[in-house]
C-alpha cells in the first residue's frame, strides 16, 4: 500500500505544467492469441467517484489484446458474495468486482477483488484512500494487477508517454498517461522539439530544442520544470538517452567534425568521446543492462545498427536484413531490438530477436520513425502517418494487436514511453 500511496503522490507532482486542450483518440484493431475472457463488474457505489473505475478498467484490459471483457451488469460490490459456478457457466475465467465511498475528509475508499472462477479462489484485493483527482491513476493501477496476476507480466497502464505536437506554428513537449488521458504541457516553443527521451526513474525527460537556433540537448524536471543543459557543444547535439541507472547520458554530437556518440553525466558534466569512426555514428541507445551501447552508423557505406562497449572500442554490425536501418531501440530484458528499416521504397518498423538473429515486420504504413518499447516490452509504439497527418501507433511485439493515438490539433510525433514507476 505504501508504494502505491508513493506512486499516486509522484505522478501528481510530474503533472506541473498546464493541461493541453486537445485530447488523444484511440482506435485498436486485432485481438491478441488465447485472450482470456474476464468479466468486470460496475463498482458498487462509484458514481461518488469523477470517474467510473470500472470503465476505466474494461478499457485498459480490452486495449491490451490479452482480455475478452465480459460485461457483468449490475454493480457488485467486493463484500458481496460470489457464486464461482455461474460467472464459470457465463465463459468467464476471472471476475473483477469492487466498491467505492467517499470519505469523510473528501478522499475516496476504493477497494477491489480479482477472482478465479476456475479454482474458485482469490487471486488479488485493493485498498487505497486517492484524493478524487487520482481515480484515473487508481484505475490503472487496478488493471495493472489484473494484467499481472492473469498473465504473470507486468502491466503498463499507469505508465506514461511523451511526445511532441505540431500545430499552429507551436512546437509542444507533452505527457500523457498511456491511455491517451491526462495529457500536460511540459514545454512550448516556436522552434523544433525533438528526440524526448524518459529518465529511468520517470521523474525528468531529456530531448533537444532548437530554441537557441541550434540543437541543444536539455534535461527538464517534470517534478520542478527546472531545465538543465547538458550538451551545447560546437555543431549539432542530438540523440540523447540515459543510462538504465540515470547517472549519464549517450548523446551524438558533432563538436570535431563528423557526428560521433558520447556520453556525458546527467548534470552536463564528464563529457567522454566513445566512437570514433570516420562516417556518421548518431542515435545511441544503452543495452538494458548498461554494459554497451546500441547506436546507427554508415560505416559499412549505408546506416546499419552497431554495438559496442560502455566504454567505446570496436563495434559490431548487428542488422543485416536491408540496406538502411536506423532508430535503434533495446527491449527491457535485452532480447529485443526495434528498429526502423527502408525497404522496398517504405520505412518500417521491424523487431529482431537478438538471440535467433530473426526479425519480424510489425508495421505496413511505409512512413514510419521513433519506435518506444513499452516498459514491460510487450508493446512498441511509434510514429507514422494516416491521411497525411503525423500520428502514433501501438503494436505488440508479435504483430496482433494494434493502436492508432491520433489528435485533432495538429501533428504528433516523437514518442517515448516511460518507466515503471518505483
Amino acid at each position: 500500500m505504501k508504494k502505491l500511496n508513493a506512486f499516486i503522490a509522484a505522478a501528481a507532482l510530474a503533472l506541473g505544467a498546464g493541461a493541453a486542450q486537445a485530447q488523444l483518440r484511440i482506435e485498436i484493431s486485432g485481438v491478441g492469441s488465447n485472450q482470456i475472457p474476464v468479466a468486470v463488474a460496475a463498482f458498487a457505489d462509484e458514481s461518488v467517484a469523477p470517474q467510473q473505475i470500472s470503465a476505466i478498467i474494461k478499457s485498459d484490459l480490452e486495449r491490451s489484446g490479452a482480455f475478452r471483457v465480459i460485461d457483468a451488469g449490475a454493480a457488485i460490490a467486493d463484500s458481496a458474495g460470489v457464486n464461482y459456478s455461474q460467472w464459470k457457466a457465463r465463459g468467464a475465467d476471472a471476475l473483477v468486482i469492487g466498491s467505492v465511498q467517499r470519505l469523510a475528509d473528501g478522499r475516496l475508499d476504493v477497494r477491489y477483488k480479482l477472482l478465479d472462477t476456475i479454482k474458485s479462489t482469490q487471486l488479488s484485493a485493493l485498498g487505497q484512500t486517492p484524493a478524487p483527482q487520482h481515480t484515473r491513476l487508481l484505475a490503472h493501477k487496478i488493471a495493472d494487477d489484473i494484467y499481472e496476476k492473469l498473465t504473470g507480466v507486468r502491466g503498463v497502464f499507469a505508465t506514461r508517454i511523451a511526445y511532441v505536437t505540431h500545430s499552429n506554428g507551436q512546437y509542444r513537449l507533452e505527457v500523457a498517461d498511456a491511455d491517451g488521458e491526462g495529457i500536460q504541457v511540459a514545454l512550448r516553443s516556436p522552434e523544433p522539439i525533438i528526440s524526448p527521451s524518459w529518465s529511468p526513474d520517470g521523474t525528468k525527460v531529456a530531448y533537444v530544442s532548437f530554441e537557441r537556433r541550434k540543437p541543444v540537448v536539455f534535461v527538464q524536471n517534470l517534478v520542478t520544470q527546472a531545465r538543465t543543459v547538458i550538451a551545447n557543444e560546437k555543431g549539432s547535439n542530438s540523440a540523447p538517452s540515459w543510462s538504465p541507472d540515470g547517472s549519464k547520458l549517450a548523446v551524438a554530437l558533432s563538436r570535431d567534425g563528423h557526428t560521433q556518440v558520447y556520453t556525458v553525466n546527467a548534470d552536463g558534466s564528464g563529457l567522454r568521446r566513445l566512437s570514433n569512426s570516420s562516417g556518421i555514428d548518431t542515435e545511441p541507445q544503452f543495452s538494458a543492462d548498461g554494459a554497451s551501447i546500441y547506436f546507427t552508423s554508415d560505416r559499412s557505406g549505408g546506416p546499419q545498427i552497431y554495438r559496442m562497449g560502455v566504454g567505446g572500442g570496436e563495434a559490431k554490425r548487428v542488422t543485416f536484413g536491408g540496406s538502411y536501418n536506423i532508430s535503434p531501440r533495446i527491449s527491457s530484458d535485452g532480447k529485443t531490438l526495434a528498429y526502423i528499416s527502408r525497404r522496398e521504397g517504405g520505412f518500417n518498423l521491424y523487431a529482431l530477436d537478438l538471440a535467433s538473429g530473426q526479425e519480424q515486420r510489425l508495421s505496413d504504413s511505409g512512413n514510419d520513425e521513433s519506435p518506444s518499447f513499452s516498459p514491460n516490452g510487450k508493446y512498441i509504439m511509434y510514429a507514422t502517418e494516416a491521411g497525411r497527418r503525423k500520428t502514433l501507433a501501438v503494436v505488440s511485439v508479435d504483430g496482433r494487436v494494434r493502436q492508432r493515438l491520433s489528435t485533432q490539433a495538429g501533428n504528433i510525433k516523437e514518442p517515448t514511453w516511460g518507466p515503471f514507476m518505483k
